[in-house]
């Protein structure tokens, strides 16, 4: 399958790789399982042969990803304004309960203030945390963190990430399928520190609010 996708993108024109580049990007953000890491670095590895440009890869990579995480931010955002807005009792929620239990309506504010600053960090460095960029989209959501915001901290993480993935694919040339383990070796350290940062901060917060409960 993979060997197919990348015979026919070998002969394919710029448009249509900028549309397998946009949809690779969308999906990773929305189905996480999706691999689109490598994907790109294989287009960074055809543009020394001309098939398509830097900036065309750039774009249509950033789009997809800015485009899928932007998505499922919204429609957490969504879900999260019925689960936490005016009037919650009045609007009925199989999960509330559980939200509720764990995330109750009066912490909600408390949080948002305490959080909020680090949510758009989150959002900023989402494309370089392994396997927590899905994570980071559903949170920012639940958040209610502001729309523009988010949009400019989501397109500049992905732009900043993909000029590394399509330079690496570039530079590697014939050994652009090796940009993935390199890519895991630069992440999971990154990711085991912000982990580690938002596991004490969590710690605090919950630690405060049993102290002011009792």
């Amino acid at each position: 399958m993979l060997d197919s996708i990348i015979t026919y993108l070998q002969h394919a024109d710029s448009l249509s790789i900028g549309m397998f580049l946009f949809l690779i990007a969308f999906f990773e953000n929305v189905i996480p399982p999706i691999p689109g890491d490598v994907p790109v670095a294989f287009i960074g590895y055809l543009i020394s042969f001309g098939v398509v440009s830097f900036p065309e890869a750039l774009f249509w990579s950033s789009l997809g990803s800015t485009a899928g995480f932007m998505l499922v931010f919204l429609l957490s955002r969504h879900f999260g304004m019925k689960l936490y807005g005016e009037g919650i009792g009045q609007v009925p929620h199989r999960f509330s309960d559980i939200f509720h239990r764990f995330f109750p309506p009066s912490d909600m504010a408390l949080l948002r203030r305490k959080f909020s600053a680090h949510g758009y960090f989150a959002v900023m460095v989402n494309r370089f945390l392994f396997g927590s960029r899905a994570v980071i989209s559903v949170m920012a959501g639940l958040m209610h963190l502001s729309i523009t915001r988010v949009f400019l901290a989501a397109t500049f993480s992905a732009t900043v990430w993909n000029i590394l993935l399509i330079s690496g694919g570039l530079v590697l040339g014939n050994n652009w399928s090796a940009i993935g383990m390199y890519a895991a070796m630069y992440s999971i350290p990154v990711t085991v520190i912000f982990l580690a940062v938002f596991v004490f901060a969590g710690w605090r917060f919950f630690n405060e609010r049993k102290q002011a409960h009792e």
